[in-house]
């Protein structure tokens, strides 16, 4: 296991397992009904498409199943097979895959270790939000916020089945445990405003790297 692997590994509640690629390289064919969803894809769509289903091979492995194709749903969320939870991420430079035997729903988000952008600031913090992070780095702590509900939402997503924008849910970073708590704030299907996903984060080989996990039994808030 590489270093990403472990690190990425750690941030779930159980265990694991991490698929790693370098969009960058030449990667596998796609497998099955893999190809259809390439079909009118951009090359740079196309390079991050197979990077992550190389990565979810890779994964599948070492569950010690057979690799098989992880078709694209019209809404280009991954269709994993029957008792599968998982999630793919990727930059230009890094995709990983995470996979587990049934469970939580899991979600993954890596970025590039760099602040965000001024301008997308007020997009993706509240004022709230903003204020918590106020201080030299806030640009950075942006980004780190934007990860996470990145995560947030990826981990929802399989429950809710909804489509929502990053005002639907407060980040709360504790930076010295390396964890992070997603509450909701306003509802999405079984979620009610006030509950959360809880999440950690950490950083490898130039990226930020974020996890949540979610299940029918929404963490309640106080």
């Amino acid at each position: 296991m590489t270093r990403t692997q472990a690190v990425i590994a750690a941030l779930f509640d159980g265990p694991v397992a991490v698929g790693v690629t370098d969009p960058r390289k030449p990667q596998p064919p796609a497998m099955g009904d893999e190809a259809a969803h390439l079909a009118q894809a951009i090359p740079a769509r196309q390079r991050e498409f197979a990077a992550g289903r190389a990565a979810a091979r890779i994964a599948m492995a070492q569950l010690g199943m057979p690799p098989v194709p992880v078709p694209a749903s019209l809404d280009r969320a991954p269709l994993w097979p029957n008792g599968i939870s998982g999630s793919i991420s990727h930059t230009t430079s890094l995709c990983a895959a995470v996979l587990r035997a049934g469970g939580h729903c899991l979600g993954l988000d890596i970025e590039e270790n760099m602040p965000l952008s001024q301008d997308l600031l007020s997009t993706i913090c509240s004022d709230a939000e903003q204020d918590i992070i106020a201080g030299p780095d806030q640009l950075w702590l942006a980004k780190l916020v934007f990860c996470a509900k990145e995560a947030t939402y990826k981990a929802q997503y399989p429950l809710t089945k909804m489509l929502f924008g990053f005002d639907h849910i407060d980040i709360a970073l504790d930076r010295s445990a390396g964890r992070f708590t997603a509450t909701f704030l306003k509802p999405a299907g079984d979620f009610v405003a006030g509950d959360m996903l809880l999440g950690r984060f950490d950083q490898t080989d130039g990226h930020l790297v974020t996890a949540a996990w979610a299940d029918k039994s929404p963490v309640k808030g106080a």
